[in-house]
């Protein structure tokens, strides 16, 4: 979780600048994550800790009791601190954060910071969809997407929470790394007549984006933004990172990938075994095709061979062919007279 936290510290150090803020870590454990965010941001005067564990909150009381502006509690973050509202809230669980999500919101001070993590893609991302449908109230995608699938399921459940709660929620960061999902959300009051969440279904008929599968609709899900453009362009790896090169790479991919924020990534081979073609074209192949044509095109970060593209999938498959085709006669027109 080293990568992890770096990203953090990028975040909060990004969208709040040298303020004091006040913040809380509602699952604390050792305090790791928090206490970095404490020391290393600048963002914070005070920061509460809350454990349940008594040996944990003992652990993190010694790690903390040097450290100004942090304050430890022995306490179930189920209940809504004397010290709220904050600035800023981070929920980071073992499993599903659902239990948690109201307390957090409404510990929010309007407009703050909701950080939140979810480690149960097992749930989120298709492999026990009962058990999506009955939490989330969403069915997953299963397959290569869907752990982007869980992703946008938790922003629609976060979403759905907040209008509960007389809120909404913008994303401003929202990723997948390894065996968790984390999003980063500035919750502000409802006021007006808010316009309503992108928050829908995706049926496999009328879907023009990269298939998900045929045991649909999908969803609810998210199927606004990921990222904060302008937030991304800005995000950039701390002093104080501990691994420094990876913070980066993975920075330098959003920062491109919030140009092209639609929802789900192809790759070219899964594009190719789908068509039946003989071997996929390269990448860089297809982000010009599809650039000349006028189409927008990015790398994600949620697998090494995926891209982002405006151009509806017709067009990306279309593509795809005239690329392997044009390959595989450039291949034979060299060989051997």
């Amino acid at each position: 979780m080293v990568l992890d936290r770096d990203l953090g510290v990028a975040f909060v150090s990004t969208h709040f600048g040298r303020i004091s803020g006040h913040g809380w870590d509602m699952l604390s454990a050792t305090g790791a994550r928090g206490l970095r965010l404490l020391v290393e941001s600048g963002a914070f005067s005070s920061f509460l800790f809350t454990e349940a564990h008594p040996v944990a909150a003992e652990v993190l009381r010694q790690n903390a009791e040097k450290v100004p502006g942090a304050t430890v509690r022995w306490a179930d973050a189920r209940t809504l601190p004397v010290e709220a509202p904050f600035d800023y809230v981070d929920l980071d669980p073992y499993g599903s954060p659902l239990p948690f999500v109201p307390i957090a919101i409404r510990a929010l001070r309007p407009g703050g910071i909701l950080a939140a993590t979810a480690t149960d893609l097992m749930v989120l991302a298709g492999v026990q969809p009962g058990a999506c449908e009955r939490l989330y109230g969403s069915h997953p995608v299963r397959g290569r997407l869907g752990p982007e699938g869980g992703l946008r399921i938790l922003l629609a459940y976060l979403a759905r929470t907040a209008r509960t709660e007389g809120r909404t929620v913008r994303p401003l960061l929202a990723y997948v790394r390894g065996h968790h999902l984390r999003v980063y959300l500035e919750v502000p009051l409802l006021t007006g007549v808010s316009p309503p969440d992108p928050v829908g279904l995706v049926e496999p008929e009328t879907w023009t984006g990269p298939f998900l599968g045929e045991l649909g609709p999908y969803g609810p899900m998210w199927l606004g933004p990921l990222f904060d453009p302008k937030l991304a362009t800005r995000l950039a790896t701390p002093p104080t990172a501990a691994r420094p090169r990876e913070t980066e790479e993975f920075l330098s991919r959003i920062r491109s990938e919030a140009e092209v924020d639609r929802p789900f990534y192809f790759e070219a081979n899964e594009l190719a075994g789908a068509l039946g073609l003989p071997f996929p074209p390269s990448r860089e192949g297809l982000s010009r095709a599809l650039t000349e044509k006028g189409y927008r095109f990015s790398r994600t970060h949620m697998r090494p061979e995926g891209f982002r593209t405006d151009a509806p999938r017709a067009v990306v498959e279309a593509t795809t062919v005239e690329l392997s085709r044009a390959a595989v006669r450039l291949g034979e027109g060299s060989g051997p007279e």
